[in-house]
This record gives structure tokens, C-alpha cells and sequence, in this order.
């Protein structure tokens, strides 16, 4: 909760969450919703998006809906600006935007790895870049990142996807001493397996795999310590994947090369 001084009154924390319409995002939306948070859902082709427009048929005004492409500064640039007027600003900004595609060495293509850097990345920066005059004159606000377990340790057939989240971990650890002292919490999230049409693409069997309503009720859990800079689930595999980064190489690297495809 937040309280408007002006008006008064208690209200509940405005929300915009980039890469909100399918997945993950998409539950998030609806639970905040049912909680009576203002939200403002941005994608690609959010605005052609049937469950979100099914939403705005039930929540009206509550539920705003912005299309963004997050690989386009002019893009990032209007859609920040619309945003910030929708509720007369923003308590919370969520970045989940991503792409994936599984690449062995043997079928790499440039243009993959380009896509996941632009989004998981680079998109991230580019909403960052234009909000945070906004969130500076505001001095209060958090940012919420979803990155994923595979920040701690680069696996097979995974590294166009890993690399850019270790990056926006490395880059989130980097910011957070400075946006401290603007008012500003930062959050990332490190969360396994989740059923999506990202996952649907794996060929291998995937431990611990969530369904987007779970993962989404667990990331609200997480949203609620609000002191905490990192929060992972689920626990088994996040503490495997950190012990591989803790392990001698030779051990892990042994460890991690049963899990080639025969």
C-alpha cells in the first residue's frame, strides 16, 4: 500500500509490468487485479491480446493495456511516457520480457542470440534508461527483474538464454548501491522451470517444472520481502546450480556434460 498525500487516502500500488500476456506475466496481472492493484500490462501485441482484453472487459480503468517493443528505443521511449500518465505514475516496474530459443553448437544462429540479448537484456536497459528520470523525481518506487536460475550456472543447449540473464543479475547488483540512495528497491527474481510456450520448446526433462500459476503465486510471495535483493525457487534446484558454480570446474563440467543430448 501507498499512501496519497493529496487526495488523502490509501491506495494500492500501481503496477507495470512489461511482458505481461502470456505466462507467468499474464497470472501476475490477474492476481493483482484481484487484489485491487491499478496495473498497466505491456507486450509486443498486448493490445491484441485475448485474455488481456478479456480482463479489461471485467477490471475497465483498473487494467491498462500498452503495446511495447522493447528492442526499439522509440518504442520503449512512448510506451514509458504512456505509462507514467495512465496512473499518474508507477509504484512498481516488473520487467519479464523474454525470448528463447534452444541452440547446440552445431545449429547456432547469430540471429537467435541477437533476439534473446535484445529482449532479456538489452530491453531491460532500454525501459530502465527511460524511466529513471521519472523514478528519480518520483524518489520512491521498486523495480522488479525476472531473470532465472540459469544466472548461476551457464547448462548445455542454454546459453543464448543464460548469458543474458547472468548479465541482468551482474547488471541489477551493479545498480543497487545507487538506486538505494534514490529511493529505489531492486528486486531480482531466479525462479526454475515454468510450463510456457518458451519451455515448450526443451527436449529434455525438466526438474521441478511449475505450472505459471504456481510460479506466479510464489514470485508474489517473494514480491512481499521487500528487503530481500534476490529470492530463487524452487530450493533444490537453485541450490544445485549455485553448488556447480562453487564446485572445481572439472567436477561441474563432468557433472554438466551428461545432460548432451546422446
Amino acid at each position: 500500500m501507498i499512501y496519497n498525500i493529496e487526495k488523502g487516502v490509501a491506495m494500492k500500488e500501481r503496477i507495470w509490468i512489461v511482458g505481461g500476456s502470456s505466462g507467468i506475466g499474464l497470472e501476475l496481472v490477474k492476481i493483482w487485479l484481484e487484489s485491487g492493484h491499478p496495473v498497466i500490462a505491456s507486450a509486443q501485441n498486448a493490445s491484441q491480446t485475448k485474455e488481456l482484453l478479456a480482463l479489461k472487459h471485467i477490471y475497465e480503468s483498473k487494467l491498462q493495456i500498452i503495446d511495447i517493443d522493447v528492442t526499439s528505443m522509440e518504442s520503449v521511449s512512448k510506451a514509458v511516457s504512456q505509462a507514467w500518465k495512465r496512473f499518474e505514475g508507477i509504484d512498481i516496474w516488473f520487467y519479464n520480457a523474454a525470448v528463447y530459443e534452444v541452440m547446440s553448437t552445431k545449429e547456432w544462429e547469430i540471429k537467435h542470440f541477437e533476439a534473446m540479448m535484445q529482449v532479456n537484456y538489452l530491453g531491460a536497459v532500454r525501459v530502465m534508461t527511460e524511466l529513471m528520470p521519472y523514478f528519480e523525481s518520483q524518489k520512491s518506487g521498486r523495480w522488479i527483474w525476472n531473470a532465472s536460475l540459469s544466472s548461476y550456472f551457464g547448462l548445455p543447449l542454454g546459453g543464448g538464454y543464460s548469458a543474458p540473464k547472468a548479465a541482468l543479475l551482474n547488471l541489477a547488483e551493479s545498480l543497487q548501491p545507487e538506486l538505494k540512495e534514490q529511493g529505489i528497491a531492486l528486486q531480482v527474481i531466479n525462479h526454475g522451470f515454468v510450463k510456457t510456450k518458451l519451455t515448450q520448446k526443451n527436449t529434455f526433462e525438466m526438474p521441478e517444472l511449475m505450472e505459471p500459476e504456481e510460479a506466479a503465486q510464489r514470485i508474489i510471495q517473494g514480491m512481499e520481502k521487500r528487503d530481500r535483493f534476490e529470492f530463487h525457487f524452487p530450493f533444490k534446484l537453485s541450490m544445485i546450480l549455485q553448488l556447480l558454480r562453487l564446485l572445481p570446474y572439472k567436477v561441474s563440467l563432468a557433472l554438466t556434460k551428461k545432460m548432451l543430448p546422446k
